[in-house]
């Protein structure tokens, strides 16, 4: 994949945002549209696509095992798919980028298969352990050879038939829970997942909806997911609704920029995805959902939010598994919360694209912010809705999500904060600076 040079951004005090705009195809979706399509026997239709350089890097290696993947001038993609079992051998190593999610999803479905891939990634992803994909997927009959730590590149041959297995999540993750159901696909018999905590049901959802023999049961161990293998996938039309973690960052921005009154369209409201809502509304946050609608077997609706004042509060650990990627524009709610929030039970912020929680810290405490780091999170002081100090420069660390987070704290500083690198933004959500711009944009021309 090519990767854009740096691109320092600073954010400054700009003006109450006003206006509605709708954020990128939720990635979670978008990733697994592409991979079920394209096992999909017939021509599948995906509108809505994120098209971020995430993304991108799973419809590039779709196309190189074997799928005809094209994206229409009408935005809609065409995807033709082999069949499950179809999977091609790749003539290049997959380059998977900045993407996790692709890599340990990918990493699912090339198990079952006999084939050979060989997993590369940019230097933010090849420093993310894979072990939590690496050891299920073993005892399903794939040999993988991984870089020292369990990390990339790593190459991984997969066994057809595989073995199905009964795994008991040991964390809570939807991307290791993911790789196994899809692994299960191609492999005779059922696996069977057992989930103590609930993550996000993307895949059980899409699985089912293509035509997978799919359940989903409680039981004193948690929710029970099997899938029978050997599945044939029907093709579908897809409508990828808005991803609530870009939306996360305008929850945000609207309810501590005093004056603020925006509404974020078209936007998944996923019970699995919906933690970060809760939290928001438990600080005092003013969030409002117009237009609820099920889209594609989702649940949608337009949010609109208003400035508010926001209170501290300790962050329910049990909603941790449906807001772990949106904690750092958490961590800047909080930055500007009455008194001392405390968010904890985020073990897994320490092995995304960056350490999370260090990251944050440090990047908020040069912003001026009093916080407190533990191992699974942070306690932070806020400024009871005054601007944060600000005039710091930030190390984004390759994580568009560090980036995005303190993009938004900058829109509250009483000095601009300067981001040493935004190009990452491009993985998830390429026109957030653009959003932006014309939040700020619809208040100067109403002032006017």
């Amino acid at each position: 994949m090519s990767h854009l040079p740096p691109q320092p951004k600073t954010l400054g005090s700009r003006g109450p945002l006003r206006g509605t705009i709708t954020v990128p195809g939720d990635k979670s979706i978008s990733h697994r549209s592409l991979m079920l399509s394209a096992l999909a026997v017939g021509e599948s239709r995906v509108e809505g696509l994120l098209e971020g350089e995430d993304v991108l890097a799973t419809a590039a290696a779709m196309r190189a095992m074997g799928a005809e993947i094209e994206r229409g001038t009408d935005g809609i993609w065409r995807i033709h798919g082999v069949g499950v079992g179809g999977l091609r051998q790749p003539d290049t190593a997959l380059d998977m980028g900045n993407s996790g999610t692709s890599t340990r999803l990918l990493m699912g479905l090339v198990a079952s298969h006999a084939i050979t891939a060989t997993f590369t990634g940019d230097a933010s992803l090849s420093g993310r352990p894979m072990g939590r994909v690496i050891e299920p997927l073993s005892t399903m009959g794939a040999e993988i050879t991984a870089s020292p730590g369990g990390r990339l590149p790593l190459m991984l041959r997969g066994l057809c038939p595989g073995v199905p297995i009964t795994y008991t999540l040991p964390v809570a993750s939807a991307q290791v829970k993911s790789a196994i159901l899809l692994a299960g696909l191609n492999t005779p018999g059922i696996t069977t997942v057992v989930e103590p905590v609930a993550t996000r049901d993307h895949s059980e959802r899409m699985l089912a909806g293509f035509g997978a023999d799919l359940t989903v049961e409680p039981s004193p161990e948690g929710r029970v997911i099997r899938i029978r293998g050997e599945a044939e996938l029907r093709p579908q039309q897809i409508v990828v609704p808005g991803d609530p973690s870009s939306a996360a960052f305008w929850l945000v921005a609207a309810s501590v920029v005093p004056g603020s009154d925006i509404v974020v369209a078209n936007v998944g409201l996923n019970p699995t995805r919906t933690g970060v809502i809760a939290a928001l509304r438990l600080m005092g946050a003013d969030i409002g959902e117009e237009n609820p609608r099920i889209v594609g077997g989702e649940p949608v609706a337009d949010l609109r939010v208003r400035h508010a004042t926001l209170r501290a509060i300790e962050v329910p650990t049990e909603l941790t598994p449906s807001m772990i990627d949106e904690y750092p524009v958490l961590f800047v709610a909080a930055a500007f919360a009455e008194g001392r929030t405390v968010a904890r039970g985020a073990h897994e912020l320490r092995v995304k694209e960056s350490d999370r929680i260090a990251a944050m810290r440090a990047a908020l405490e040069l912003c001026g912010v009093v916080c407190e780091e533990y191992e699974d999170g942070l306690a932070i002081t806020g400024t009871g809705g005054e601007p944060i100090p600000g005039g710091a420069t930030i190390a984004s660390l390759l994580d568009h999500r560090i980036a995005m987070s303190l993009s938004v704290a900058g829109l509250h500083a009483r000095r601009p904060i300067t981001i040493d690198d935004a190009a990452p933004v491009a993985t998830s959500y390429p026109s957030f600076y653009a959003s932006l711009d014309h939040l700020a944009t619809n208040d100067a021309e109403q002032a006017a």
